[in-house]
């Protein structure tokens, strides 16, 4: 360490470091005398100055001051907002790099959480597209730098300010253009943007929401109460303007979180969903509806899910957290009956209109709680052959695995967007009796640290399954 000559790093010590490898969460790490600084904005083989900005005994995290010699896979950002906006940490990496990454992420994360240092994980499948990928996107509002409107991303690290934007590299151009028009409509209404600090204004949040095969495109304006009639009047702009329009939503959120789902919601023109095809199967997608935010990748991890799950046509297949049901739909010819479980009720009312749109008469959405659902509907549903989780980031909580388990699915495919969670659901599961056959990365989200995997897990056929717990309440389950 550099300008260090104390026994214990400390806060605003500047350091000059060589970055090795890249952190889940997309900082550099480096080593020197084993102190470890975590640091954002560098690339492997970098040489820099850091500046700690938090310091623990055995690690620290660092802001960059000067990259002093680049590392080979350090590459220059095609957005001048980088790295300002909070959206895209890895603009600055090569993909290559990245994606290695990615893999490397989920064999550390299941071998220091789950202590699992046997499997296979295989070669992340790289993005079909790096740019322009993203079906949905939700822009927010808020005052400019001297007043006005900054219409774009957080910027990173703060909750109050936005970085406005006039082109997003990883939106659909389409998606650009109505943020444009939105804009300019906010600008004659005389519309103020929401201020989190003083939790004044109006206007909060657009949420854009393209079907990449179809071509429509459905918009949400979140607002403060009290912009109705303005946002009637944004129907008399929209739809003239962008022919691809299906429909317009207006949300109010009069409360303080920063959310666009879930909100008292009205249509203002159109419809309130879009429809999607993916892999042959025709979706319908409301506005709050989940569905992976880049279209052709989700084919290729669909693809993966299918391979994960050997489906021969004869079995009963379960999809768990089925948002609008877009996996189980496409794997439903498949298989002999799909069971499909989602807490969310417009995204299951979205399922079932998917079924009937696809003439899928074996199909069955429940709504609820996944772990609720399976106990009190144990008896009632047909034992599954294969099992599809697709959890929130949080992961699986200890109650759905223990349904899972007391349910036994002999294959369970289990779609994950956070390595940590899935790590310690992993190793829940091989306690369980599971073998984890194999993890398949997938670069979802390209320019950004998040990873997505697909994994087999298959169950030993002499073990015996937990014994259902009657006695578990469910606030306690």
């Amino acid at each position: 360490m550099q300008n260090q000559k104390k026994d214990r790093a400390r806060r605003d010590d500047v350091l000059e470091v060589t970055v090795d490898d890249l952190a889940f969460g997309g900082q550099g790490v480096a080593r020197s005398d084993g102190f470890v600084v975590f640091c954002d904005d560098t690339a492997p083989g970098d040489r820099a100055r850091v500046r700690l900005r938090k310091a623990r005994r055995r690690f620290g995290e660092a802001r960059l001051e000067e990259v002093l010699v680049p590392g080979p896979d350090r590459i220059e950002p095609v957005c001048d907002r980088v790295p300002r906006c909070g959206g895209c940490r890895l603009q600055h990496v090569a993909a290559e790099r990245v994606q290695r990454a990615k893999r490397e992420q989920i064999v550390e994360h299941l071998a220091r959480i789950a202590h699992l240092t046997d499997v296979e994980v295989r070669p992340t499948d790289p993005a079909v597209e790096s740019f322009g990928y993203r079906n949905k996107v939700e822009y927010s509002a808020g005052p400019a730098d001297g007043g006005g409107l900054a219409f774009g991303f957080h910027e990173r690290g703060r909750w109050d300010r936005i970085v406005d934007v006039e082109h997003c590299h990883i939106v659909t151009p389409a998606g650009d253009r109505i943020r444009e028009t939105v804009r300019g409509w906010a600008l004659a209404e005389g519309i103020p943007p929401y201020d989190q600090r003083s939790q004044t204004g109006l206007l909060r949040h657009l949420v854009v929401r393209v079907g990449i095969n179809t071509g429509e495109m459905l918009v949400n304006v979140v607002t403060a109460p009290g912009a109705e009639e303005a946002v009637d009047r944004l129907a008399d702009v929209l739809p003239g303007e962008h022919p691809e329009l299906v429909g317009i939503v207006h949300s109010v959120n009069d409360g303080v979180a920063e959310v666009t789902a879930g909100l008292p919601s009205r249509v203002v023109w159109g419809r309130d969903h879009i429809e999607e095809t993916i892999l042959g199967v025709r979706l319908r997608l409301s506005a709050g509806a989940f569905f992976q935010t880049n279209t052709r990748m989700a084919e290729r991890l669909y693809e993966h899910a299918a391979e994960a799950a050997g489906l021969t046509g004869d079995e009963v297949l379960y999809d768990l957290y089925a948002g609008a049901g877009s996996v189980g739909l496409v794997l439903a010819p498949r298989a002999r009956e799909v069971v499909a479980i989602e807490i969310v009720e417009d995204a299951v009312r979205d399922a079932e209109a998917n079924a009937r749109a696809n003439g899928l008469t074996r199909y069955r959405a429940i709504a609820g709680d996944v772990r609720v659902v399976l106990r009190e509907q144990r008896d009632r549903l047909p034992r599954p052959d294969v099992a599809i989780v697709d959890p929130p980031r949080g992961g699986l909580s200890g109650g759905a695995v223990r349904r899972i388990l007391e349910l036994a699915p002999p294959v369970l495919v289990y779609i994950s967007c956070q390595p940590t969670t899935f790590a310690d659901n992993a190793r829940r599961f091989v306690d369980g009796g599971y073998r984890l056959e194999y993890v398949q990365p997938v670069d979802m989200f390209p320019q950004t640290p998040h990873i997505e995997a697909v994994a087999r897990f298959t169950r030993d056929p002499d073990w015996e399954p937990p014994k259902p717990d009657t006695a578990r309440t469910t606030a306690g389950d």
